[in-house]
């Protein structure tokens, strides 16, 4: 009868382990979409603090996610803006360069290239947003494109940063849980 007890309690670990699992790729899955997957990771590891009792991830480990996810929410609020300020643009440019990505994703979602679809939104949107934006400014065709690359490459380097974040923060997890 204990053979029985273990084998079921193992058997509801290793579901747990792929359930957390599963959460951590489908956030990794949105930070290359650029959509915030760091969130997920802070879940999974929430869920393995209030289920795994004592064992590792702590209240210190979830409040360190959480920290890094603050962090890259803001760096993403950022780097539109930086984008566009550090290759010369404006104020509202930089502004707008958020406003016509979140526009461009939405729009991109309906694509049948749904899985890449809204990414290709998202940078079509900051990039054309900025370029009309400048090109009204300046009267200028080839300094308003260079200031709305600034925009696309502000994104990419975000998706970066959301990739890595989510990457490291699950690997942390299952490196902790699997010790």
């Amino acid at each position: 009868m204990q053979a029985i007890f273990t084998f079921l309690a193992e058997l509801v670990g290793n579901v747990g382990l792929l359930f957390l699992a599963l959460i951590c790729a489908v956030g990794l899955f949105l930070s290359c979409m650029s959509i915030s997957g760091t969130w997920l990771v802070v879940f999974a590891s929430l869920l393995a603090f209030v289920f795994r009792g004592s064992a590792f991830p702590g209240m210190g480990t979830v409040l360190f996610f959480i920290y890094i996810g603050v962090l890259v929410e803001v760096a993403e609020y950022v780097a539109g803006f930086w984008g566009v300020k550090s290759r010369g643009g404006s104020g509202w440019a930089g502004v707008l360069a958020l406003v016509g990505g979140l526009f461009g994703m939405t729009l991109g979602s309906l694509l049948p290239l749904s899985l890449f679809g809204g990414f290709l939104g998202l940078l079509a949107g900051s990039f054309g947003v900025v370029y009309l934006v400048e090109r009204a400014r300046l009267k200028e065709n080839g300094r308003a494109l260079y200031i709305a690359w600034g925009a696309v490459l502000s994104r990419l380097f975000v998706v970066l940063l959301k990739v890595t974040a989510t990457l490291g923060m699950a690997a942390w997890l299952f490196a902790g849980i699997l010790r």
